[in-house]
């Protein structure tokens, strides 16, 4: 009978710890993957990504995954020429690589805010390590939705030159400034 008791007692704990995590879908419509880049020592150019997808896993306070996959041929700076020049092989190459991923594991809280997410940017076939750093990050209740939502804005800034991108450097920069303001439903 304390056999029994026992090994009740543990499933109902691993269920517990197991319902701690929750899966989050990212959504696209809440989502935006921006970046900036100074153009020559002069003004800041700044472009999105419109189309993307990924998912969240949480386990409040103590870890997380997150994967983000971007379609690099949907780039959008509102300059119809200057977007495909960023398509063409002389930045994002969207031909031969038409998407990037970032994939985090190794999440960061301050309780159960998420602070920071480390892990890998693929971008030009070329993997390197990334941390974003949250500026902001809540979880809600959705009053359309009916469920909880959680996202945040993150930031990072990259050297486009660690991935293999050269073109006009020095005069385009090497740093680039990544955005990413998520927002993510929970399954």
């Amino acid at each position: 009978m304390k056999k029994t008791l026992l090994v009740s007692a543990l499933l109902a704990v691993a269920g517990m710890a197991q319902a701690e995590t929750a899966t989050y879908a990212i959504d696209p419509s809440h989502t935006f993957v921006t970046f900036e880049a100074k153009h020559f020592g002069t003004s800041t150019i700044r472009g999105r990504f419109d189309k993307k997808e990924g998912s969240v896993s949480l386990e409040k306070g103590k870890s997380g995954k997150a994967e983000i996959t971007i379609d690099t041929t949907s780039v959008s700076t509102g300059v119809g020429p200057l977007d495909g020049h960023l398509k063409s092989k002389d930045f994002f190459n969207a031909a031969e690589h038409p998407t990037a991923k970032f994939v985090g594991d190794k999440f960061s809280f301050n309780g159960d805010k998420v602070t920071t997410v480390a892990g890998t940017l693929t971008f030009l076939g070329k993997t390197q390590p990334v941390t974003l750093t949250a500026t902001n990050f809540n979880c809600y209740t959705s009053p359309m939705l009916k469920r909880e939502v959680c996202g945040g804005d993150f930031e990072t800034t990259i050297q486009r030159t660690q991935f293999g991108n050269n073109y006009g450097v020095p005069g385009i920069p090497d740093s680039i400034k990544l955005l990413i303001q998520v927002e993510a439903v929970k399954q």
